[in-house]
């Protein structure tokens, strides 16, 4: 912000002390009907919103930049500042200009120059949101926090759009594939602590402190202990603490809707980090969208709430046997009965986003449409249940989610008589509340009717009194009401004994009062004062019940919300032919005509048809070695067999024929890799990087997909690193892996790891065109057809042709020499060298350049001596 200098306006001194207190966010400056900023929030917020940068008045000899934006369309705005990473403070007024002038009379001040008092009434972050006009209805907006205790790192993380809160634990180096599958819009964490992600807002470290967690989340719920919630680590709570610390500093004191919190136990969820997620697409394509993505292709809800429980379905896959199964038992009830299903869907299709309207209501956001929702939603709900209920063989999973559907009577009952069939989004105008609900109301209305009728009959009486056809009785918010007659006619009324006094002048009319107008005016307005008063204090009655209920409201969301996601997973198996997988314990991936989901759906929309592979791992033959050319469909059978494993534990149906999945612990996918220019990161240490991570984390129960890997640097190292992996993951490893290459010389792994197995895509030369078949075959890829998919590609002909030439030079080399893979028969298995001490491949200098000459005394420099010298002979001999 740019500095103060000569003399400042009181407005400019009050403006620049709640700058300081804004921080690094924008700040929103209330006056009249508008925001304004200043300085440099104006610079930026006018590039980004594309809106006039003006300036006002001398600030210190300069004009200041402002820039503004109306107040009843701020939202839109908010919105698009908030996707640019801004952060925004709103400075209210807190007083209206006659109190302000009240209390510049109590302080001896000119009441000329009151200077109305503002304060920031909120901050609006990312993680904070709840207005329906900033959230996307389609994914839960989360706010995380970390703490970290005696090693463990605590996650707190909540959408305070639905108040749903979740605790968790994980080691420090899993932290960033916990906060990718998490998704956070906001990542809040204590000052000065060291952690890895682009993104973080830092607050006091005395916020994280798990004491104070813990009596804040005791106090929020009104509870002794929290053992009725779970066993949550001292990390988990110092993560609370800082999340609820957060929330009250941008809340200004006013919490938003937080239910009790759930534990996520270690274990409970697949792991998957952040460059899995990315290269399987799993809620957004690579170019950030969602179309293109996994979800994208699965989703067949038909409410928000839904749509977002499926995308954390499929972020965290359950491991529990018994979770997945009952999940699939739901699933498979509604796709046995498609009528029943169709039935559902519809009812559901106008179920308004009860979680949250309940999440705006008890932050204080609320409005008569929310509460509107809340009654029809709940309605919906208890109509579901009882259409539901009638059904047999209601599976497990379904019969405890039907009684989270009831309960709700009196509160439905009371604002069904509340409330008005359409409430308004505003509640400042009054008419949401129903007729009959208050006959004090209902008199206030009935006489405000009453002087209105009393008005419209004041008009013709003056009409005919004064002979002027064209006179009228208007209102405005500056006149309030006033008589209006054009100029012509003015002077008749403009007499002392004429009982109309001037008010204005325009051009072309002139207005007046009368003093029966004046009183008539005075009823209506003091009848719709009390009105909105008297409406305003039924509101709040409305809103307190509804914060009484909160918790039992939001599990009847949550209900609502699995029960469209199973609905939803058996529209789409029924659509697309999927079956439902078998979960085993035993390590094997046994799929029969397995598919892409995205890349089917993408075909169909062109009328072309996906080709159906089989993939069958197990102990004995857990590891498949995939030839074959670029485009033949090796990176999609990799990427369709991890996503099927992931649809399957997320608890849906899966596109295969049939399948059979053994539970996976860990899901990688290193598969297309590209440079990371920000990390300074080449695509071959990407690649690395992402090896080691699968390498370092891997365990019997993961499965991996690996595609080319040690394309990104010489044949010669990138063959010896694809060879090493390879038998790591055989050999040590020893978990599920489909592993795609063009290194023909790795077939010959399969003489020595009695696991691996060797496959290739299909491909065939026709008359010089290379014909693609997509399907997937036993034994080793015959040759790569590079050349055939250069020319496929439209590299020119010249160019192919003289590729053939050098080609043939080459392989007849490796014929006459062996090639790449001379020697590589004597190698040892990988298992009798990884005990292995390492060379040590210290040289001379270095041991040299590490002494400290002037602190070695005569003897310990002859000990030395002597110890290289015997090292020199050891290494010669």
């Amino acid at each position: 912000m740019a500095a103060q200098s000569g003399k400042t306006t009181p407005m400019m001194e009050q403006y620049h002390a709640l700058k300081r207190e804004a921080g690094d966010c924008l700040l929103f400056y209330r006056m009249g009907d508008f925001f304004e900023l200043f300085f440099d929030d104006a610079r930026e917020a006018a590039a980004i919103l594309d809106i006039a940068l003006t300036s006002r008045g001398e600030h210190g000899g300069d004009p200041v930049p402002m820039c503004g934006v109306p107040v009843h369309s701020a939202e839109g705005y908010l919105a698009r500042l908030i996707k640019a990473g801004c952060r925004v403070a709103i400075a209210e007024q807190v007083e209206t200009p006659e109190e302000a002038k009240e209390r510049a009379k109590r302080e001896g001040r000119p009441v000329s120059k009151a200077l109305v008092k503002r304060d920031i009434v909120r901050f609006v972050t990312a993680g904070t949101l709840t207005e329906e006009a900033l959230l996307e209805p389609r994914r839960a907006n989360l706010l995380a926090a970390l703490a970290e205790v005696r090693g463990a790192v605590g996650i707190a993380s909540c959408d305070i759009s639905t108040g749903e809160m979740v605790l968790e634990e994980c080691p420090p180096e899993q932290i960033g594939a916990a906060l990718a599958r998490l998704g956070a819009s906001e990542v809040v964490i204590p000052e000065g602590w060291p952690v890895e992600q682009s993104e973080v807002i830092e607050r006091p470290r005395q916020d994280f402190s798990s004491d104070n967690g813990e009596e804040r989340l005791k106090s929020l719920h009104g509870v002794a202990t929290l053992d009725g919630f779970g066993e949550f680590s001292r990390a988990m709570l110092a993560a609370a603490g800082g999340l609820i610390a957060y929330l009250d500093h941008v809340g200004r004191g006013q919490l938003p809707l937080l239910l009790p919190p759930a534990l996520r136990a270690a274990g409970q969820c697949m792991a998957m980090d952040e460059a899995t997620r990315t290269s399987l697409e799993i809620l957004t394509a690579q170019n950030g969208v969602r179309a293109g993505s996994l979800v994208a292709a699965v989703d067949r809800c038909v409410t928000g709430a839904g749509e977002r429980l499926l995308a954390e379905d499929l972020a965290s896959p359950l491991l529990k046997r018994v979770e997945i199964e009952a999940r699939l038992a739901i699933v498979g009830w509604f796709h046995a009965d498609p009528l029943s299903r169709a039935d559902l869907r519809e009812q559901m299709r106008a179920l308004p986003d009860i979680g949250r309207a309940l999440g705006r209501i008890v932050a204080g956001r609320g409005s008569p449409r929310d509460l509107g929702q809340l009654r029809d939603g709940l309605a919906d709900a208890r109509s579901i249940h009882d259409q539901l209920a009638n059904l047999p063989d209601a599976p497990a999973l379904l019969a405890q989610l039907l009684p989270q559907l009831r309960g709700h009577g009196a509160l439905i009952d009371l604002f069904q008589r509340a409330l008005v069939p359409t409430p308004p989004t505003e509640r400042s105008g009054g008419g949401y509340i129903a007729t009959g609900y208050d006959a004090a109301l209902d008199e206030l209305r009935s006489i405000s009717g009453n002087a209105r009728r009393a008005i419209a009959a004041m008009e013709a009486r003056y009409r005919d009194d004064t002979g002027i056809a064209s006179l009228k009785i208007k209102h405005n918010g500056v006149l309030g009401y006033f008589i209006e007659v054009p100029a012509k006619h003015a002077d008749a009324l403009m007499a002392p004994d004429s009982g109309f006094a001037h008010r204005q002048t325009m051009a072309g009319a002139v207005r007046f009062n009368s003093v029966a107008l004046h009183e008539e005016a005075s009823r209506i307005a003091e009848a719709g004062g009390h009105a909105l008063a008297a409406e305003e204090a039924h509101f709040e009655e409305l809103v307190r019940h509804v914060c009484a209920s909160a918790t039992s409201i939001a599990a009847t969301a949550a209900a609502l919300a699995r029960i469209d996601v199973s609905a939803g997973q058996a529209e789409r198996a029924a659509e697309g032919g999927w079956c439902a997988p078998e979960i085993s314990d035993e390590p094997i991936l046994d799929i029969i005509g397995g598919r892409h989901p995205v890349v089917e759906a993408a075909l169909a929309k062109s009328g072309e048809r996906f080709v159906a592979n089989d993939c069958a791992l197990s102990q004995d033959n857990r590891l498949w070695l995939i030839g074959g050319p670029n485009m033949g469909g090796k990176s999609t059978f990799l990427r369709q067999n991890a996503l099927i494993v992931l649809l399957a534990q997320a608890g849906g149906f899966v596109p295969a024929e049939s399948a059979r999945i053994g539970l996976v612990d860990r899901l990688f996918s290193r598969v297309g890799a590209s440079d990371n220019l920000a990390r300074g990161r080449s695509t071959f240490m990407v690649e690395m990087v992402e090896t080691a991570a699968i390498l370092s984390q891997a365990t019997s129960r993961s499965f991996v997909i690996l595609d080319e890997v040690g394309r990104g640097t010489s044949t010669y190292d990138g063959l010896a690193l694809a060879w090493a992996v390879v038998e790591a993951v055989h050999s040590q490893i020893i978990c599920r892996c489909l592993f795609a290459t063009h290194y023909h010389e790795l077939a010959r792994l399969a003489e020595t790891c009695d696991a691996l197995s060797l496959h290739h895509v299909r491909a065939r030369e026709w008359k010089g065109d290379l014909v693609l078949l997509h399907e997937l075959a036993e034994g080793p890829a015959d040759r790569s057809y590079g050349l055939a998919v250069a020319r496929l590609a439209g590299v020119p002909q010249p160019v192919v042709k003289r590729a053939k030439q050098v080609l043939d030079k080459l392989e007849k080399a490796r014929a006459e020499t062996g090639g790449l893979g001379a020697g590589l028969g004597d190698l040892p298995l990988f298992a009798s060298i990884a005990d292995e001490d390492e060379v040590d491949e210290t040289t001379l200098a270095d041991r040299l350049l590490a002494l400290d000459l002037d602190a070695l005394s005569p003897r310990d420099a002859l000990d030395l001596l002597y110890q290289l010298t015997a090292e020199a002979r050891a290494t010669k001999s």
